[in-house]
């Protein structure tokens, strides 16, 4: 059984001019990929969870003028959206992979999840290995090792702003070996999410 991998090309997608020219080149090179990966991992978690999860890929339909400089599928509890739920992202900017497990803007519970996570600070310790990375924002590349996150203040922030957004999870460099290899690859987007399974449910347990 032969696996999707993410190659040189895909990642070039992010660096096709004009938005409708763009996306061709996203809707064409990576969402197929997206659509196997997100099939499997959806089923995968279903298993891990308990309850059954559902496939989304990012249509990007609110952009009128800026082509995405990223894309994603998820996977979520909800059939009809994923923005206000927390769900499970993996997905491309041009020079990495990501694998999140994401609460952003939208997501009505915000507070109450933030809340949540600040009163158990310890076992999001003890359960996020310290080569993971967090990002407060979605729409940009950088993240923060969480070996050096400042857990408390990054929970107070998602907590506090409006906008803000807390995301855990993986980068796999464009680079790497295991986006060479689909069996490598999906073992470690199954690998990264059954490791943050544990956060998940405990932000559904408000």
């Amino acid at each position: 059984m032969t696996l999707p991998t993410f190659t040189a090309h895909d990642f070039a997608a992010f660096h096709v001019d004009g938005l409708a020219e763009r996306m061709e080149a996203i809707q064409t090179r990576i969402q197929p990929k997206f659509a196997e990966i997100g099939a499997t991992l959806a089923q995968e978690l279903s298993l891990m969870l308990g309850q059954e999860m559902f496939l989304h890929i990012a249509k990007h339909a609110r952009r009128k003028t800026n082509p995405p400089n990223d894309t994603w599928l998820a996977v979520a509890e909800n059939k009809r959206g994923y923005k206000k739920h927390p769900h499970f992202q993996v997905g491309l900017f041009d020079d990495h992979v990501f694998i999140w497990l994401a609460y952003i803007y939208e997501c009505p519970d915000k507070q109450a999840i933030a809340n949540t996570f600040l009163a158990h600070e310890q076992t999001l310790k003890e359960t996020i290995p310290d080569h993971y990375v967090v990002s407060l924002d979605h729409m940009k590349k950088e993240a923060t090792p969480f070996s050096t996150l400042d857990l408390r203040a990054s929970l107070q922030r998602f907590h506090s702003i409006k906008k803000a957004e807390w995301l855990v999870g993986r980068h796999i460099p464009a680079e790497s070996p295991i986006l060479k290899d689909g069996h490598k690859l999906m073992a470690t987007i199954i690998e990264t999410v059954q490791t943050l399974c544990p956060i998940y449910q405990l932000s559904r347990q408000l």
